[in-house]
């Protein structure tokens, strides 16, 4: 729980400075997914985000989500949308609409479902349990990387850039 609240405090403090900056669709996201800052957020710079994101609401560090650890990750996301965090958050005023941020699209960025973020986790972890045990472990979570990446990744050049965000451009 103690990594919960830090790393909450954390983007909350991201958030109110964010909000201090000129709108840039996706400039919160590659500022902490692009760990070499290289302008693009590869592949493994996903499975190496998403480890981490698995560590942190892995309360008991054994490698297992558990029910009480969606909770925890449902409780997270609803602090996240209380600090005014979370998809769309930055719309420029008078925007509407999804942001073409990705979640819950697919590549040609129409709406399939209800994006991860909204969705309660239990669900959202169901499709990661590859053998269907209903246990998802760290190896189940970050193998999804892959389909993960290609469902932001507009262009498909196995990259995310500033340019998979925003509007979709004419």
């Amino acid at each position: 729980m103690k990594r919960l609240m830090t790393l909450t405090t954390a983007l909350v403090l991201g958030a109110g400075l964010a909000q201090a900056q000129d709108f840039t669709p996706g400039a919160d996201f590659m500022n902490q997914w692009d760990l070499d800052s290289n302008g693009g957020v590869s592949l493994v710079e996903v499975r190496e985000q998403r480890g981490n994101i698995f560590a942190m609401f892995d309360e008991n560090s054994d490698g297992r989500l558990s029910a009480a650890e969606f909770v925890g990750m449902d409780e997270h996301k609803q602090l996240q949308r209380e600090a005014g965090m979370g998809p769309g958050r930055n719309r420029p005023e008078g925007m509407t609409g999804p942001m073409g941020n990705g979640v819950g699209k697919g590549r040609g960025g129409q709406m399939g479902h209800q994006s991860g973020f909204d969705r309660p986790a239990a669900e959202e972890m169901r499709s990661l349990d590859a053998n269907g045990d209903g246990i998802v472990t760290t190896a189940e979570f970050v193998n999804g990387s892959a389909n993960w990446l290609r469902m932001r990744d507009r262009n498909g050049d196995n990259m995310l850039t500033s340019a998979d965000f925003g509007p979709p451009r004419g």
